[in-house]
């Protein structure tokens, strides 16, 4: 009666349903899912997402809630169980931005950023991995996040907070470093209920927010909020002072 009920209630005329999301299921839940519809899955590509369990799916063509028929093949991506391995690079002595740029060039991601008294802002001091430092050539799994201890110079101690609404986790996150911030705890609202709707989140708030001039020290946690409601989103009008400004 369960599997009766399900397809009555995502056929259409006997011919075509809407397709399920298969996000966040072991490829053998999607297979049981999919029997009774006549679907074909097929496992075309896989990536590691350190977020998700491994193995699980977090991505599918057609996407979900297209109408489809039996017999319809879907192409699915899962998210690999053995991740690979690369060597650590050695950053010490670059500066932030090249830093960033070398942990990307080997798959690795940048973690946290903490600040020591130095000659020089933003030089690379040391680097580490689960909290102990990490010797170039040491082989990691890809996209390990790598902390980095980072000079500061005299006068160089604060930063501005940059406006992050309506962007995605991962651009979020690169603004964040560039602006010599951390990423601090990330929340997904109600209207976040699938791997697909994590993927599609954007930020609608931060903490702290927006600052027009340097006044958060550098290191300061910057925390992130994110949804797929689009109200949300909405772009925010500027205060009357800042609309008038071109006026004048």
């Amino acid at each position: 009666m369960g599997t009766l009920a399900f397809l009555y209630l995502y056929t259409r005329h006997g011919q075509d349903f809407l397709l399920p999301d298969f996000s966040g299921l072991s490829v053998e839940e999607a297979e049981e899912m999919a029997r009774p519809m006549g679907l074909k899955l097929e496992v075309t590509d896989s990536l590691y997402m350190p977020a998700l369990p491994k193995g699980a799916i977090f991505r599918q063509f057609p996407h979900a809630g297209q109408h489809v028929k039996k017999n319809r093949r879907v192409e699915l991506t899962v998210n690999s169980i053995i991740p690979r391995q690369v060597a650590m690079p050695s950053l010490v002595g670059f500066s932030l931005r090249q830093a960033k740029a070398e942990l990307a060039s080997h798959g690795l991601a940048l973690g946290h950023l903490s600040y020591v008294p130095d000659m020089a802002t933003n030089n690379v001091l040391a680097q580490r991995h689960n909290g102990r430092p990490i010797p170039p050539g040491t082989f990691i799994e890809i996209l390990s996040s790598i902390d980095l201890e980072l000079g500061l110079a005299p006068g160089h101690e604060l930063a501005y907070i940059p406006m992050l609404k309506g962007k995605n986790l991962e651009a979020a996150k690169d603004i964040i470093s560039d602006h010599s911030l951390n990423t601090g705890s990330i929340y997904y609202d109600s209207s976040v209920l699938t791997a697909a709707d994590t993927l599609a989140a954007r930020i609608y708030r931060q903490n702290p927010p927006f600052s027009s001039s340097p006044q958060w020290p550098l290191g300061t946690t910057v925390h992130l909020y994110l949804t797929i409601n689009p109200s949300l989103l909405a772009p925010e009008e500027l205060p009357i002072e800042e609309e008038n400004a071109g006026d004048e």
